[in-house]
């Protein structure tokens, strides 16, 4: 527009543009087209003749062909034709999307090279920002006002000064590739929170690749992107879709839960039964869990159940917390807690099966002799014993299995999917039926489930 010195009226007669009618063309047309979200486009045109015969105002006369090469005079002294407003929808998924961001602790901002007004107008209608973010001073703003707010007279970037601005930034309109670099820096580099930032950052150009690289995590474009953009990456999105990233992140929470949930189970059932066999080997001179039991519960049963746990697919409740730190632990505090408190009940039950044998009347086998008094009751333990212990164990393991699962959420909860019920359901039903034929293993002599009295 500011390349145009005539206008071109409706019914097709050409008008000096002036500084008047200029101004509101950018106040009433450009501007209000912005805020909708439209991007403008100014059409206009210029008309070059060889004679000065007959030239209307608005026509160049040039007796010799014109340099297109100096750009300065070729498009001075335009005719504006039209302003074309294009928008560019926003995708339906999108806002329910960044929403999920939301609640799952992901700040989301837009880096663009549109108008500020039309980045405003954008961002709203995605829920990038809210009202209560437009009403502060750096939630909305243009890169020239960025690098003048985070640089020092010396044109170098003050980390106290940035950290002022990236907290409440959420849209940088008019903004460079260098732009984009300077804010993914800054924020790993703050200090201004108490864990550092995960930044992760999406791109398609040539000029987004310093910026990918720099990030934590760089997401590419898979159909708009080039291949610059793909190097530089460490995910690309195959549909270029924002939902994309939101599934991203909803897989990754599921698989760090996923181990989180096997290593209590698996920690919950080592140290239960080393502590087992340490104690009755120490008190008793032998231990109940015999070799074939342990094998048979490590081979068959840890192995179902780490299927079980590590089979179970993402669903939406893992995008209501907020993300763990870099640096959090594996082994959280909820997961100690849950190993002890398991531990200690699983611990109770076999000391009291071991060590309070008389209450069920278990006889030991023939030539055991005793530890203690000719009663038996705290001595050498008998097959009857070990089934029983064993068993007792086996059964504990299955209900540690469901509350690792099931960890720090309802039972009945229905994001639950068909698959872990499957999972779950058919480990049961195994059980039940080797508990079932187990007088036929007992034939083998490989473990002693039941012992009928005749």
């Amino acid at each position: 527009m500011c390349r145009c010195d005539f206008i071109m009226s409706a019914d097709g007669s050409v008008e000096k543009l002036t500084e008047t009618t200029r101004t509101e063309i950018l106040d009433m047309v450009v501007s209000q087209m912005a805020c909708n979200g439209l991007r403008t486009i100014c059409s206009a045109v210029k008309n070059i003749v060889s004679t000065s015969e007959s030239a209307a105002e608005n026509e160049q006369v040039s007796t010799e062909t014109p340099n297109f090469d100096d750009e300065e005079t070729i498009i001075a002294g335009l005719t504006c034709l039209a302003v074309f407003g294009i928008e560019d929808p926003v995708r339906p998924e999108v806002p329910a999307a960044i929403l999920k961001c939301r609640r799952a602790g992901v700040t989301v901002r837009m880096l663009t090279g549109d108008n500020v007004n039309t980045a405003k107008s954008i961002a709203t209608k995605c829920g990038i920002i809210t009202a209560d973010e437009l009403e502060g001073t750096v939630a909305v703003m243009e890169g020239v006002e960025f690098n003048r707010r985070i640089r020092d007279d010396k044109g170098k970037i003050d980390p106290e000064n940035f950290d002022q601005v990236w907290t409440g930034l959420r849209v940088l309109a008019r903004s460079t590739p260098q732009d984009k670099y300077t804010l993914v820096e800054g924020i790993i580099d703050s200090k201004v929170t108490k864990h550092r930032e995960v930044v992760a950052v999406t791109g398609d150009g040539t000029n987004d690749a310093p910026a990918l690289k720099k990030a934590d995590v760089g997401f590419a474009m898979g159909i708009a992107g080039t291949e610059v953009a793909k190097e530089a990456s460490d995910i690309i999105i195959t549909d270029d879709n924002f939902i994309s990233i939101v599934q991203a992140c909803m897989w990754g929470r599921n698989i760090y839960d996923n181990i989180c949930k096997f290593l209590q189970f698996q920690l919950t059932v080592n140290v239960t039964a080393l502590i087992v066999s340490i104690t009755a080997a120490c008190a008793i001179g032998e231990t109940p869990l015999k070799a074939v039991p342990m094998l048979w519960i490590n081979l068959i049963q840890d192995t179902l159940a780490s299927l079980a746990l590590a089979t179970e697919p993402p669903s939406e409740h893992l995008l209501e917390r907020r993300p763990y730190g870099r640096k959090a632990n594996l082994l959280s505090q909820i997961m100690i807690r849950n190993i002890a408190g398991q531990g200690l009940y699983q611990l109770s039950i076999i000391f009291f099966l071991l060590f309070g044998q008389s209450v069920f009347n278990l006889n030991p086998d023939p030539g055991l002799a005793a530890v203690i008094g000719p009663n038996l009751r705290f001595g050498q333990s008998s097959r009857q014993l070990d089934t029983l212990i064993f068993n007792a164990f086996v059964f504990m393991t299955i209900f540690n299995l469901v509350n690792g699962k099931f960890n720090n959420r309802v039972f009945f909860n229905r994001s639950l999917s068909h698959l872990t019920l499957l999972s779950t359901g058919f480990y049961w039903y195994l059980f039940y039926v080797i508990v079932c034929f187990s007088h036929f293993i007992n034939q083998f002599d490989l473990v002693c489930f039941f012992k009928i009295n005749k």
